[in-house]
């Protein structure tokens, strides 16, 4: 059991609330699958356009219009920006146009009934205890915000996404780095003390607790091995938290 008093509670999502295989092995081949057809279906849409351009960026070049000075048909610019797509998933790359491409193409299954969210079973029910016990519950996310809300409003167990007062992702820095859970602390109006952090990554532990946050590791089924001699606290569920005054 982990005793916190925290105001706050920051959830992870990726090992923490959900599986990494179902992000794995569901979400991204989603996004593999269906990139071509959703760009060509979509490339005048001003969302897709807008995140070619932060893709351009992800690969290096100045602009969408630097990206693309050999293709001159649009059908050989999407075929630019899916083969970009595939590449940066192929490297696992962090990257915000990434996230944000893969967000409008997640958006269109989790809408149509493709796609619906895994949560662990302790999950749903312990976020509702909490909203009832007045804890601020947000996310921080490598996953785009955009992406973040379509999760959570499309789940096993519902529409979560209520129960949820904020959402953060790389746009306000990575997430081994102190800075980002100062930011987000900010953002709260309490305390970094105030503020509980919950991941399955000890790097970003270490971080938020650099920056004053209480953290405690999440150990769930598939989750890749951690360092041992850590110093964090584990939970195997989110029933081990104890929330007193």
């Amino acid at each position: 059991m982990f005793e916190t008093n925290a105001r706050g509670i920051l959830l992870d999502i990726e090992g923490t609330t959900s599986s990494i295989s179902f992000v794995y092995d569901t979400m991204f081949p989603f996004v593999r699958e269906h990139a071509a057809s959703f760009i060509s279906s979509h490339w005048n849409d001003e969302t897709v356009q807008s995140a070619v351009g932060l893709l351009a960026v992800d690969l290096g070049f100045d602009s969408a219009d630097a990206w693309f000075k050999e293709c001159e048909s649009d059908s050989a610019k999407q075929k630019c920006v899916v083969s970009g797509i595939i590449g940066l998933m192929d490297a696992d790359v962090k990257a915000t146009g990434l996230k944000q491409i893969q967000g409008v193409i997640w958006k269109e299954g989790f809408h149509n009934g493709e796609l619906v969210a895994h949560l662990y079973e302790d999950v749903a029910d312990s976020i509702r205890q909490w909203n009832e016990l007045d804890k601020d519950v947000r996310i921080y996310s490598s996953g785009s915000v955009q992406a973040q809300k379509l999760f959570f409003g499309h789940t096993v167990a519902g529409d979560l996404l209520g129960m949820f007062r904020g959402h953060y992702d790389t746009t306000t820095g990575a997430k081994q780095e102190s800075d980002s859970y100062q930011k987000i602390a900010i953002s709260y109006g309490f305390e970094p003390s105030e503020i509980l952090f919950v991941s399955d990554v000890v790097g970003e532990l270490v971080a938020a607790k650099a920056a004053g946050f209480q953290a405690v590791l999440s150990i769930r089924p598939g989750n890749k091995p951690q360092e041992s001699g850590h110093g964090f606290a584990e939970i195997t569920s989110f029933r081990e938290i104890t929330c007193v005054t």
